[in-house]
């Protein structure tokens, strides 16, 4: 089963627990999919929102709690740099754009919790970035519904989903 499957068969929960794990797909798909009527757009942005606040809130905790085991980690020493690199540039903003770089949404979560930075600070500020990165790929997904079912198509064909 697919994620657009999965999303089909139980809704906004799919895109809701589907957010915390593969966010840019689930976004791109519930938008395709209220396009289509299986749900209302303002339902989907808003499960995408809520499920993306959860997922970095999970990673914030994870970051916050287990700070020895992490800073071993294959997973933190491969982001690290890049992170660290990003928050030099563009600092408190960085958790904006971070959305959108591929693998580092998770990543960033646990580097703010591993930076101690306070969840007052960091709950706003991600919940914001949550919205504003769920209204850019739920509107994709929304608005060019008929290109996207026809790359998905494409890719099926070739054997890749």
């Amino acid at each position: 089963m697919v994620i657009e499957d999965l999303i089909r068969e139980y809704g906004l929960w799919a895109v809701f627990f589907g957010v915390m794990l593969e966010g840019d797909l689930t976004l791109l798909f519930a938008g395709v999919l209220a396009h289509y009527g299986l749900f209302s757009f303002s339902e989907a942005l808003l499960t995408g929102t809520i499920g993306g606040f959860v997922g970095d809130a999970i990673g914030y905790l994870i970051g916050y709690t287990g700070k020895k085991r992490i800073k071993d980690s294959n997973f933190y020493q491969s982001a690290q740099p890049r992170l660290e690199r990003l928050c030099a540039r563009f600092g408190i903003y960085s958790i904006f754009l971070v959305k959108y770089i591929y693998g580092l949404r998770t990543a960033s979560a646990v580097f703010w919790g591993f930076a101690h930075m306070r969840f007052r600070r960091f709950g706003p500020l991600t919940l914001a970035s949550c919205g504003l990165w769920a209204l850019v790929l739920v509107g994709a997904g929304y608005f060019f519904s008929g290109a996207i079912g026809v790359i998905i198509g494409e890719v099926k064909r070739i054997g890749y989903l």
